[in-house]
């Protein structure tokens, strides 16, 4: 039979024949010869993620432009930083910034001190009596006649108060206003804090004094803060990168910082012997200090010039009544802890009066203090060496001797005791001490007087350690106060008068003192002020009245030739 194959049969092979075709294409298993894999089979195949197209970095804030009011604190703006990303533009072209006087975004703040000369009666005043008088309403007895200011300090407080009378404000040089204050008498002055210097008064504002440890400048109208204002987003980009919490701030803090600030006080004669002793025996071991205990304690650095060795063995002190030959009790280094004493003047007359194991057994107690003494020790060598301190920024020499000769407790080359002057001696300790970077302070337990005059021996001696270095020079001996001197910038105090000792039968003098707070900052003494205290019996005295105190200084001052 003759092979046939009908048309439908064709076409139904061809359509299986194409789908199978198709069907291998699908599927790489079915025929490898129509494979080309880029992976091997295994592999599985990850659709791509769509790249997406990079948005445009915002602009840089840097370098941005920066103006200076002209207004500024002139010490302020030449101790900027300003780095090479902020372009200084000057007015009247503004910059994106501007620095500016005001307290909003404050960067830093300059302090100012109300100063007068150094003689002046008045120690505060009111903000609101200062700037009616600053403006020249009337004020009733204010006891200034004239503002004196630099040029740019008038323009720093006109922009914070308004214009200045131009009957009250007088502008000079900062070189010119320490002596036209000190001609007048009554010309104060607006100074920066920095240009402080010896012979001025510092005066309080509302209670508030910038020389003071616990001065609080945001309650204190002599206060310019200096703010950055202007573009929001470069002010805060400006303030991160460069503000004052950043490692490298543009602008300082301020002028004044309290961590390079040190304040040492000098007191008089202590001698916790007879009626002093008996009223601490009566009432307690700190008695004595009950109402001025807290401003010994405040400062950095409290002297104390202690005239007795303590021993054991020392009788009661009404036994000592009429016995000049003294001793005090163990107990009773309570009241020099009390007060706060960091260091012990040992150049009085009766450190040997008990002999020389009571004096080794002092100089012991003061060690496991861990306090300082100097003037006096176990030997020669150690009296006469100085005590060297540092304090904030402050290097601080304590130097002193008996200026009383022979058979004054003197020590010996081995033997306990104050060391007696060789005024040659110490006049090259202290310029040594001074080429070293410390400011020498100088006691002397000198010559016994009772006026308030500058007795012409004690000149000498002072006056020539002052010429060798010493800023200030105080004498300890005195039991009654004398008189201030100035020679150049170094303060000179004759006799301070007593602070624990029982001489008040013998009259006003004898119950009236100073304590001296002596002012130390960056390295420089800046300034003193005098506390005055009276004493209400035997061993307590207290802060001065108003009228107590005005007429101690009235009468000091006069004799100090002022």
């Amino acid at each position: 039979m003759p092979f046939s194959v009908k048309k439908q049969d064709i076409r139904r092979a061809s359509n299986l024949f194409i789908l199978s075709l198709f069907l291998a294409a699908c599927n790489p298993g079915v025929n490898a010869a129509f494979e080309t894999p880029s992976t091997p089979p295994t592999a599985v195949q990850t659709a791509p993620t769509p790249t997406e197209t990079p948005l445009p970095a915002p602009p840089s804030l840097f370098p941005a432009s920066i103006s200076l009011s002209p207004d500024l604190p002139e010490n302020l703006v030449k101790s900027l930083k300003i780095p090479e990303d902020l372009i200084v533009t000057k007015p009247p072209e503004n910059g994106s910034l501007q620095l500016v006087i005001g307290s909003e975004n404050p960067v830093s703040n300059w302090v100012y001190a109300l100063a007068a000369p150094f003689p002046t009666m008045a120690d505060n005043v009111s903000s609101t009596d200062f700037l009616a008088f600053w403006r020249g309403e009337p004020v009733g007895d204010f006891p200034a006649q004239k503002i004196l200011v630099s040029p740019n300090t008038r323009q720093v407080f006109e922009h914070l108060w308004g214009a200045a009378s131009a009957n009250i404000v007088s502008v000079a040089s900062p070189a010119q206003m320490i002596e036209k204050a000190w001609q007048a008498r009554d010309f104060w002055a607006i100074l920066p804090f920095e240009e402080i210097e010896p012979r001025w008064k510092v005066l309080s504002i509302d209670q508030q004094s910038p020389i003071h440890k616990n001065f609080d400048m945001q309650n204190y109208p002599l206060n310019a803060f200096i703010s950055l204002q202007g573009d929001p987003a470069a002010m805060r980009a400006v303030l991160e990168k460069y503000g004052p919490a950043s490692q490298t701030p543009f602008a300082p803090g301020s002028n004044r910082d309290p961590n390079r600030l040190t304040t040492v006080v000098l007191t008089g004669v202590t001698a916790l012997v007879r009626g002093t002793a008996s009223m601490m025996e009566l009432n307690g071991m700190t008695y004595p200090a009950q109402d001025i205990g807290g401003i010994l304690r405040q400062a950095d650095i409290t002297h104390i010039s202690n005239e007795i060795p303590f021993s054991p063995k020392c009788p009661m002190p009404y036994l000592q009544e009429n016995n000049l030959v003294f001793c005090s009790r163990p107990q009773y280094i309570e009241l020099l802890r009390d007060v706060g004493t960091d260091i012990v003047e040992l150049t009085g007359d009766h450190f040997q009066d008990w002999g020389q194991e009571a004096m080794l057994y002092t100089l012991e107690m003061y060690r496991e203090e861990g306090w300082h003494y100097y003037g006096g020790g176990s030997n020669l060598e150690e009296a006469r060496r100085p005590v060297l301190l540092e304090h904030n920024h402050n290097k601080i020499a304590f130097l002193g001797c008996n200026a009383k000769g022979p058979g004054y407790a003197g020590a010996r080359v081995d033997q306990p005791g104050a060391a007696l002057c060789n005024l040659k001696q110490m006049q090259q300790e202290i310029k040594t001490l001074v080429s070293q970077g410390y400011l020498p302070i100088v006691t002397f337990q000198h010559l016994e007087y009772y006026a308030y005059t500058a007795n012409p021996i004690l000149k000498a001696d002072f006056e020539s350690v002052a010429k060798a270095g010493a800023v200030i020079v105080s004498g300890s001996q005195a039991h009654q106060p004398h008189a201030i001197e100035f020679l150049n910038n170094s303060f000179l105090h004759y006799g301070l008068g007593n602070l624990f000792f029982d001489q008040i039968v013998e009259g006003t003098p004898t119950r009236q003192a100073f304590i001296d707070r002596h002012v130390f900052y960056n390295g420089r003494y800046i300034n003193t002020e005098l506390i005055t205290i009276w004493f209400v019996d035997l061993a307590r005295a207290r802060l001065m009245t108003e009228d107590e105190r005005q007429n101690l200084l009235a009468t000091v001052f006069k004799a100090s030739g002022w």
